[in-house]
C-alpha cells in the first residue's frame, strides 16, 4: 500500500465525514419542515380508512373522496378552534382588566383555608408568610405575559397549519407520494419488499391512529360528563385538554390529573374550602380515576392488540426504554415507531429466530 492509497483513503473519509456533518446540520435547519411532513403523514393516515370508505362504498372519484376527507377533517379543526377561542378570548380580556391584588387575595385566602382545614397553626403560618411575604413575592402578572406569548405565535402557527393540511392533501391524494420517496434510496433488489412493508406500516399505523381518536372520544366524553356534573367552569375544554394529554404514555395522566385538579379547584375560588372545593374536586379526581380505569383496562389494550399486534409487557419496555433515550417526544412516538420496525425486519429479517418471536403475531 502506497501513500497514494493511504491519502485517497484519508481524503474519502473526511469528505463521508463532511458531507455527513452538512446532511445533518440541513436536516437541523429544516427541523420545522420535517415536523410538517411528519403531522401530515399522521393525518393521511388519520384519512386514509375514510378515503378507501368513500371510493369502495360511495364510489368517489380518488380526488373527490380526498377534497371530502380533507373538509371533514378541518372541520373537526374548525369544531375544536371555535371550543377553544371563546375561551382563550375571555380569559385575555378578564386577564388583560385582572385585578393583581385580587387574585393574590384569593390565593391567599384559599392558602390559609387549606392550612385550617388540614389543622395547620394558621397564625404561625400567616405570621411567617407576612414576615417573608412570600404569596406577595410571586409574580402574578406572568398569567397575561403567557397570553400575549401565546397571541404572538399565532401567525407562525398559521403557516405551519396551511404547511400541514397542503402537505396532507397531496399525501392522500398519491398515497405512494411519500412511499416512491424513500424508495429512491433503496436498492433495486430491494424494492418489491420495501413496497409491502410500506403497504402493511400504512394498514396498521392507520388503524393505531384512528384507535388514540377513539380512544381521547372516551375519555372526554367520561371527563365531560363528571366535570358538567359538578358544575366545574369551562368543564368541555378542560375535558378535552385531559384527554388529549392522555396521548403521552403514562406521564400524560398524570399531568392530566394535576391539571384537572388545578383547574377545578380555580373555578370554585373564593368558595369555602371544606364544603365547597374539597368535596366537589374528591368527586372530580373519583370521576377522573374511573376514566383511567376505563382507558387502561379497556381502551388501550384493545387499541395495542389491534394496530400493534404486541404483547403489553412488550409496549411498556419499549415506552419506557425510548422515554428514557428520547424523553417524552420519544414516548409519544415509540409505538409507531416500533410497530414500523418490526414490519421492516420481519419483511428482511423473517428466518432470524428473534425476529420471529417478536413478529409471531403480525
Amino acid at each position: 500500500m502506497n501513500s497514494k492509497i493511504i491519502a485517497n483513503g484519508i481524503l474519502r473519509a473526511l469528505a463521508i465525514i463532511v458531507g455527513v456533518a452538512l446532511l445533518v446540520y440541513f436536516l437541523y435547519k429544516i427541523q420545522s419542515v420535517i415536523v410538517y411532513i411528519a403531522i401530515a403523514a399522521v393525518i393521511s393516515l388519520i384519512g386514509l380508512p375514510i378515503v378507501r370508505f368513500l371510493k369502495s362504498k360511495l364510489k368517489f372519484k380518488n380526488t373527490f373522496a380526498v377534497v371530502t376527507t380533507m373538509v371533514l377533517l378541518i372541520a373537526l379543526l374548525v369544531g375544536l378552534v371555535r371550543m377553544f377561542i371563546p375561551l382563550v378570548v375571555e380569559q385575555s380580556h378578564n386577564l388583560s382588566l385582572l385585578n393583581i391584588e385580587q387574585l393574590q387575595g384569593n390565593v391567599e385566602d384559599l392558602y390559609f383555608q387549606l392550612t385550617d382545614y388540614f389543622g395547620v397553626n394558621s397564625y404561625e403560618v400567616e405570621r411567617s408568610l407576612k414576615e417573608s411575604n412570600l404569596l406577595s413575592k410571586l409574580d402574578y402578572s406572568i398569567i397575561p405575559n403567557f397570553l400575549n406569548s401565546v397571541v404572538s405565535g399565532f401567525g407562525s402557527f398559521s403557516v405551519g397549519l396551511f404547511s400541514v393540511i397542503f402537505i396532507a392533501f397531496f399525501l392522500l391524494k398519491d398515497s405512494q407520494l411519500l412511499e416512491q420517496g424513500i424508495l429512491v434510496f433503496v436498492p433495486d433488489n430491494k424494492e418489491s419488499r420495501s413496497k409491502k412493508s410500506f403497504e402493511k406500516i400504512k394498514t396498521l399505523l392507520s388503524r393505531y391512529f384512528v384507535g388514540l381518536i377513539f380512544q381521547i372520544l372516551i375519555l372526554f366524553v367520561i371527563y365531560t360528563i363528571v366535570l358538567l356534573i359538578f358544575g366545574v367552569k369551562n368543564a368541555v375544554v378542560i375535558a378535552f385538554l385531559c384527554a388529549l394529554l392522555n396521548l403521552i404514555p403514562y406521564v400524560g395522566p398524570m399531568i392530566g390529573g394535576v391539571l384537572m385538579l388545578t383547574l377545578t379547584m380555580s373555578s370554585f375560588m373564593g368558595e369555602s374550602f371544606s364544603e365547597v372545593i374539597l368535596p366537589k374536586t374528591s368527586y372530580v379526581m373519583i370521576g377522573f380515576i374511573i376514566g383511567q380505569l376505563v382507558d387502561n383496562f379497556f381502551s388501550q389494550p384493545k387499541i395495542f392488540s389491534t394496530a400493534t399486534k404486541a404483547h403489553p409487557l412488550e409496549i411498556f419496555l419499549v415506552i419506557i426504554i425510548a422515554g428514557i433515550l428520547f424523553g417524552v417526544v420519544g414516548m409519544i412516538v415509540a409505538i409507531p415507531t416500533y410497530t414500523a420496525l418490526k414490519v421492516i425486519l420481519k419483511e428482511f429479517l423473517a428466518d432470524n429466530k428473534i425476529v420471529k418471536q417478536l413478529t409471531k403475531d403480525l
